[in-house]
């Protein structure tokens, strides 16, 4: 798969201002007030950096975190995970393979079959309708 390199000047030409603070700057959304975080259509969830899938809705749940929450991407190939060793703590950061842009971080308290929650931005999301 094709990587999409672009400077922070094109993004941010490409991108509504809180998109490019979540996706190209690291940001967060406030917890609750994304979204998707209540969202409960059948579909696909993709990057809103460059479309490239990343979550089915299937494995969307809600963890009472604040922010749109799953138990594993479409495929790990469509993810990177990275240290992060920001806000003094220490996180693996999720990122989209296709772009680099911040998704959110993967933490291993999930109760579901993969023991992994991966806490996701809604800044850092699009959704399609229906299952590819």
């Amino acid at each position: 798969m094709p990587k999409i390199t672009r400077t922070k000047e094109e993004w941010k030409k490409l991108l509504p201002p809180e998109n490019f603070h979540v996706l190209i700057e690291k940001g967060t959304e406030p917890p609750f007030t994304g979204k998707f975080y209540k969202h409960k259509k059948e579909g696909v969830y993709v990057c809103a950096g460059c479309g490239q899938e990343l979550f089915k809705s299937d494995t969307k749940y809600d963890s009472g975190s604040g922010w749109p929450s799953f138990w594993t991407p479409v495929s790990l190939d469509n993810v990177d995970l990275k240290p992060d060793h920001s806000s003094g703590m220490e996180r693996i950061e999720v990122v989209c393979s296709k772009c680099g842009g911040h998704l959110g971080h993967v933490f291993d308290d999930s109760p579901r079959p993969t023991g992994q929650r991966f806490c996701i931005n809604s800044l850092s999301l699009d959704f399609k309708v229906g299952h590819s």
